[in-house]
């Protein structure tokens, strides 16, 4: 205050308003004092957050500075598989260390997945062979890190950020090559859902080589642990979206490969004439089937149906179509045809793999068709309009050996106007909302209705697989159907094989 104000101050607390002065004054500091930490809080908040905004600009900038070098690292000559290498260099040119290792949870076991500099802490007998970062690498994979044992396994159980002043100077160094000149190390967990995903560790302060890494160089560090966290996602991401092309690739590549090995035409074969398709469940098929000429009589038309799915049944169905067609050659009954292709699927192939196989053999000189199975679904026959349903017997492939396998084969004549259908169980299984069987007495429906309206063998089969479509909620099984038609004189034309 002013000696001015004071003496007004003074004057007037002499006079008869002096009660109001005693009161004025004390309010009137309060009120100064008041406005002064008032300013005092305002200057610490503005302070504050200017830091903020401080720290965020600087956390904007390494995030881009993050992804600049991710972009950089994809465009490298090592692609994805260098990532970790670059992200290891850049921390290391972040955090001014001599050498980063990155070590991530992998396979049940902490590997390095990324390294930079002369990276000391590897147990070697030979270090001056590790100034290459690959063979580094390759020795850093056969590092196995043991909870609680070394430097690493003990950030892996205290799941806390360190700081060694001297490596040398710590026990925990002693099985590492000259460890007293490995200086300053500081290392960081990183965590997911409080388990450690991986540890970053750094070696020697580039900085100031003849000291300690500082706090803020180990704050730096663990900030940057959530880039190589996000790093590590990316890496994995990717390689789980290239193992999966490469899957889709390889499965395009065998369907491919089956769809050659179908029969590209179907034969006309005397009065008999052929015609068959197949829909997969899946990329690749478990069913099969064939027409393997054994003479210029007798066609063998084959239908198989692999147990399981995928690529293992098409393997099987492949080995199955291989063994058929080269035992065609040295046919002599369709008995033995089938006992002689259960003995080799028997010797090559595991117990726990089977086929079933139904065969009917056409002699077109006689007019005769002769079926045979092998553990298949029954042949169904539309004569003069009526339904009669053939059951031999017969194990199924590959299950029991020779000694134990029976197989019987049944002969019919077919007047003109015949139709002999054989399927997979695909169709039968078929199930709808209610877990209900589209059943064989469905199937049979299907097929004779369709036979007694239609002229054309292909149409026969699409309304019996649209018949089985239409009922079924989803495809869950391969499904096949092969027709064979008695068409009387033989004049009929092959068709061509769309399925």
């Amino acid at each position: 205050m002013t000696a001015e104000f004071c003496g007004i101050i003074c004057a007037a607390g002499a006079g008869p308003g002096s009660r109001f002065v005693h009161v004025a004054i004390p309010l009137l500091l309060l009120l100064l004092i008041a406005a002064a930490v008032a300013l005092r809080l305002l200057s610490h908040r503005a302070a504050r957050l200017f830091r903020e905004l401080k720290d965020e600009k600087q956390a904007r900038g390494e995030l881009a500075s993050f992804l600049s070098r991710f972009a950089s690292g994809l465009r490298g000559d090592e692609g994805f598989e260098g990532l970790m290498h670059t992200t290891a260099l850049n921390v290391a040119e972040k955090i001014d260390a001599r050498s980063v290792c990155i070590y991530e949870f992998r396979n049940e076991e902490f590997i390095g997945a990324g390294v930079c500099g002369n990276y000391p802490l590897v147990h070697t007998d030979t270090p001056q062979l590790l100034t290459r970062r690959q063979q580094l690498l390759e020795v850093l994979l056969r590092e196995k890190i043991v909870a609680g044992f070394g430097f690493p396994g003990c950030i892996l159980v205290s799941k806390q950020p360190e700081i060694i002043p001297d490596a040398g100077a710590d026990p925990r160094f002693g099985g590492y090559a000259d460890a007293g000149a490995i200086g300053s190390v500081m290392a960081v967990p990183m965590l997911r859902d409080g388990m450690v995903s991986g540890i970053v560790c750094a070696c020697g302060n580039r900085a100031r080589p003849t000291h300690a890494f500082s706090p803020l160089q180990l704050e730096r560090l663990r900030r940057l642990s959530s880039e190589i966290m996000m790093v590590q996602d990316l890496v994995r991401v990717y390689f789980e979206i290239s193992r999966r092309d490469r899957i889709d690739q390889e499965l395009e590549f065998a369907r491919h490969i089956q769809t050659s090995l179908l029969p590209v035409s179907f034969p006309q074969w005397g009065s008999f004439a052929v015609n068959a398709r197949t829909r997969s469940a899946k990329e690749v098929n478990g069913d099969y089937y064939d027409f393997v000429r054994i003479d210029d009589d007798r066609l063998l038309v084959v239908i198989g149906d692999a147990c399981g799915k995928g690529v293992p049944a098409s393997m099987l169905t492949a080995m199955t179509r291989s063994f058929a067609n080269a035992l065609g050659d040295s046919f002599t009954t369709l008995t033995a045809f089938l006992r002689d292709l259960n003995r080799k699927l028997f010797n090559d192939t595991g117990g726990d793999r089977f086929i079933t196989v139904g065969c009917c053999l056409l002699n077109r000189k006689a007019s005769l068709l002769e079926f045979g199975r092998a553990g298949h679904t029954n042949l169904i026959t539309f004569v003069h309009n009526h339904i009669r349903v053939i059951s031999p017997d017969g194990n199924a492939l590959g299950i029991l050996p020779d000694e134990f396998v029976a197989f019987e084969t049944l002969r019919i004549s077919l007047d003109p106007g015949s139709t002999v259908m054989m399927y997979t169980d695909g169709l039968t299984e078929a199930t709808n909302a209610l877990d209900e069987e589209f059943g064989e007495k469905r199937l049979i429906e299907a097929f004779s209705e369709s036979c007694a309206r239609r002229t054309g063998s292909a149409e026969i089969i699409d309304d019996v697989m649209d018949a089985v479509s239409r009922f079924e909620r989803e495809q869950s099984d391969d499904q096949t159907v092969v027709l064979i038609r008695q068409i009387g004189d033989g004049s009929g034309q092959g068709e061509r094989n769309h399925g």
